[in-house]
């Protein structure tokens, strides 16, 4: 049953990527009337919120982009970074929204962060003890049951982690379309290709927390289906 969820979802996962990068390269063939980079897009929308601290730079790789709270900075890959179409304004004006995010301490975007550590955590957890399982049984010498209370608990706060993730990522899109349209950024033509590209971005969230979720009840079902 595992092998299957794992494929299943593996399947749909490479299938939501790659029409993710498809919409990409198609969305990235046309130009923005407005000739605006990703890199000068992000600025303005920083700069339009008031936001005076947070760097935008280029970082190696292909939809690598993201905002890192850390050193504050709207991390482009080169496509988004140089792009001058509707993908790249998409992009970047969303890694910007979590940006936004982050100096407005928007509530879901505090409650993932707070739960990295915790996420962290359990994912060691659960490597140990399912590794511990295939050797001589659970060799870690713990009660079956035991055993149980600590995979469905730390599957449970991975599975949490990605749920508390769908919002951030959904409100961040959000904020990022409603900025393009409103700052003319983009044509109504171009809106709806940003928006279209950004909403095969979030299938990938989406396909993350039903993958994490079919697995809890995998967990759930093997350990505690058959009380009675």
């Amino acid at each position: 049953m595992i092998i299957l969820i794992v494929v299943v979802f593996a399947l749909l996962g490479f299938v939501v990527s790659r029409k993710l990068k498809s919409k990409f390269h198609k969305y990235s063939q046309t130009s923005l009337r407005a000739n605006l980079s990703g890199k000068e897009i992000a600025e303005l929308m920083l700069a339009d919120h008031n936001i005076t601290d947070v760097k935008v730079v280029s970082v190696e790789g292909q939809l690598t982009d993201h905002y890192n709270p850390m050193n504050k900075t709207v991390n482009l890959s080169p496509d988004v970074y140089y792009g001058r179409n509707a993908a790249a304004a998409a992009v970047s004006a969303h890694e910007c929204g979590h940006a936004i995010q982050h100096a407005t301490a928007y509530s879901w975007l505090k409650l993932r962060s707070a739960m990295v550590p915790m996420q962290n955590a359990s994912g060691k957890i659960l490597n140990i003890v399912l590794l511990a399982s295939l050797f001589g049984g659970f060799a870690l010498g713990l009660p079956y049951e035991l055993v149980g209370y600590i995979v469905v608990g730390s599957y449970g706060v991975m599975t949490l982690f990605t749920l508390v993730t769908l919002p951030v990522e959904f409100d961040a899109s959000a904020r990022a379309l409603a900025w393009v349209k409103n700052r003319n950024v983009v044509t109504t033509e171009e809106y709806g290709m940003s928006k279209d590209a950004l909403k095969w971005a979030a299938m990938t969230y989406v396909v993350a927390a039903l993958a994490a979720l079919a697995t809890l009840a995998y967990y759930i079902m093997i350990f505690f289906g058959n009380r009675e």
